[in-house]
């Protein structure tokens, strides 16, 4: 995949590794204290390992809910590279007090240790990932991110499985404590390599005191709502995540009849499903931000969910612990591995985008602290999460019973984040269409301006167009429609949410016509795209229809540039009017390849219609329409 080229760069390999490195030692001492605690039936403070082991969550993530806001004002101040290093000099410390906690096996020790690793890894997140659009170019950063998860979470996957087979061993204690020491001298090493670059507000004024900043930088979240909204996403994919891992090793045992050996192997899968989730994300959004790719995540993740309930116990009750091949032998267990390995695998597509994001539109002096922010919201939810979990096991609730709590909860937030911001479900519109109802390709994106105002002009073939054209362009644009669809009861509400200009033909709506061009030039003046159809109606025989002057005006108005596009393969599909009505023959040309072809842009004192005709009929291989008869009816929808 493209974006593994980032992994021998010197501007990504150092991060990469720190923060490998980081989260392995994380997980390593994390998952033998949880495999200690279930299988070793240590208590603290009359609390038993069905309340210890999420209070353990609740413990490591405290720290990012006190200290995030601080965490991130100092890496927005100094050079990120600075913090990091710190952060692993601290690391090298909590490692030495940990190896003294497993020697003594002292509960209320290790708890600490939980809580110091939880306010290193609170220092280090700001800076990680507010310093990868500083390293890495934009196009890099889907690749980047995806490679930082896929990162994490293979070092997950390791540290979980090593920590549970040392924990288990006779001898394990003394070898894992080594072990974490080791790990934490060489994350020392690589933070060294990472490149450094200024502080991005070196006058902030850093608060001592973490409430005020805490309360300022939610404030701040809040004024980005696209940011904001992606954050409450990634947040509750935290919450769900942590509610999984942690009734997982008590579901291993008391449902599954496992071992220890048998709660590694699920950690190892989700981690594994999670990471070549990310990887994916890459190769399914083209080097871009895909956000189509968010509602999709959301999907598989409470389907996968509501299947663990539906399965509910997969092996009768008894005494007798089961080994993992014993336990592999059964079919209902491989539904269970099938159901975790899913729920990972959207997640990867869940949370990569949105990380993007966050990354691409937060200004750049504060961008540590919207990370910070996120950090925050994601400590808040989880410690609901432990909450939650905690009060469902004192109601009496089953596993199988908290897994449908869990996929209910998961769909009606994906409900409520995607009616308050559309753009996610018009990006899964529009990536179903280019990927799962035809395989859409483009040629020429580069033509698009990565920013700045522009007009893009297209052939009218189908009445999915304008998703043809936004699952290409991966900016956001505005959409110039015929304003009678905006009547129709869903997809006029569709419409409006995707903020499409409704226009009308003079003839028709003098009002509104001229309202349409009002809003376009706000639009272009804003630095926006502007999506136009000029025929000014779906061609009926495959052929261009001439196109209307109302580009001509548009230009007038506000001197941008204008890129041509071609629509290719459409024509004689389901949305086309091939053979009489659209839409009447269900099937019809489905999963074809379809293209888009993108001409160089033209400068806004060479645009006319027919000269703009001329070069989109060229980009689709089709004959020249002549020019519009009727100036006067001018129509640029």
């Amino acid at each position: 995949m493209s974006q593994l080229r980032l992994l021998p760069d010197r501007r990504f390999w150092p991060l990469f590794w720190t923060q490998f490195l980081g989260a392995f030692n994380d997980n390593l001492f994390k998952n033998a204290l949880v495999i200690l605690i279930t299988y070793r039936a240590l208590s603290l403070a009359g609390l038993g390992p069905e309340q210890l082991v999420p209070l353990s969550s609740g413990i490591f993530i405290a720290p990012y809910f006190l200290f995030s806001a601080t965490a991130g004002q100092l890496s927005d101040k100094y050079p990120k590279a600075t913090i990091v290093r710190a952060t692993k000099v601290l690391e090298l410390v909590i490692m030495a007090v940990g190896a003294l906690g497993l020697y003594t096996q002292s509960v209320a020790l290790l708890m600490v240790v939980l809580f110091l690793l939880g306010l290193q890894s609170t220092f280090f997140g700001p800076a990680k990932y507010s310093i990868l659009p500083e390293l890495l170019k934009e196009d890099e950063l889907v690749g980047g991110n995806a490679l930082v998860e896929t990162g994490t979470f293979v070092s997950i996957l390791i540290g979980t499985i090593v920590g549970g087979v040392l924990i288990a061993l006779p001898s394990g204690d003394a070898v894992l404590a080594g072990l974490g020491l080791v790990v934490a001298v060489l994350g020392l090493v690589t933070s060294g390599f990472i490149p450094k670059r200024p502080g991005a507000a070196p006058e902030l004024a850093v608060a001592l005191n973490p409430f005020t900043p805490t309360w300022q930088t939610y404030q701040a979240l809040k004024a980005h709502r696209a940011v904001y909204l992606s954050i409450l996403g990634i947040s509750w994919f935290w919450f769900l995540g942590a509610a999984l891992l942690s009734i997982l090793p008590t579901y291993c045992r008391d449902q599954l009849r496992g071992n220890e050996h048998v709660v590694t192997f699920f950690l190892a899968l989700f981690c594994i499903g999670i990471a070549l989730g990310s990887l994916l994300c890459e190769r399914l959004s083209g080097d871009r931000l895909e956000l189509g790719l968010v509602p999709f995540g959301s999907l598989g993740m409470s389907l996968f969910t509501f299947d663990l309930f539906l399965l509910g116990r997969p092996v009768p009750e008894g005494s007798e612990l089961y080994n993992l091949a014993a336990l592999l032998s059964q079919p209902a267990i491989w539904r269970v591995a099938v159901d975790l390995f899913g729920v990972a695998l959207f997640s990867g597509f869940f949370t990569v985008p949105l990380y993007t994001l966050i990354q691409q539109r937060s200004p750049a002096e504060l961008r540590s602290r919207v990370v910070a922010g996120n950090n925050i919201l994601n400590a808040f939810f989880m410690v609901i999460s432990a909450g939650l979990l905690m009060g469902l096991t004192a109601a009496g609730a089953s596993k199988p019973q908290v897994f449908l709590v869990l996929a209910i909860l998961n769909a009606a937030v994906a409900v409520y984040i995607y009616g308050l911001l559309p753009e996610f479900l018009l990006r899964f519109a529009c990536f179903l269409l280019a990927n799962v109802l035809y395989r859409l390709k483009v040629t020429g994106r580069e033509h698009v301006p990565a920013e700045g105002a522009a007009v893009l002009v297209a052939n009218h073939v189908s009445f999915v167009d304008w998703l043809i054209v936004a699952a290409a362009v991966k900016r956001p644009a505005r959409f110039v429609m015929y304003h009678g669809y905006f009547k129709m009861p869903v997809i006029g509400m569709f419409f409006r949410d995707a903020k499409v200009i409704p226009i009308a033909p003079a003839h028709e709506d003098e009002g509104t016509l001229s309202e349409a061009f009002d809003q376009i030039a706000a639009e272009l003046s804003a630095g926006e795209l502007v999506v136009i159809f000029p025929e000014g109606k779906i061609t009926k025989d495959g052929a261009i229809n001439p196109f209307r002057t109302g580009i001509e005006r548009i230009i007038a108005r506000t001197p941008v540039p204008v890129v041509p596009m071609g629509i290719q393969g459409m024509w004689g599909s389901f949305f086309s009017r091939k053979d009489g009505p659209a839409m009447k023959r269900p099937f019809r040309r489905f999963w074809s390849r379809i293209g888009l072809v993108i001409g160089p842009a033209i400068p806004a004192d060479q645009v006319t219609a027919q000269g703009l005709a001329e070069k989109v009929a060229g980009l689709c291989g089709l004959a020249v329409p002549p020019p519009a008869p009727l100036p006067s009816a001018e129509n640029p929808s």
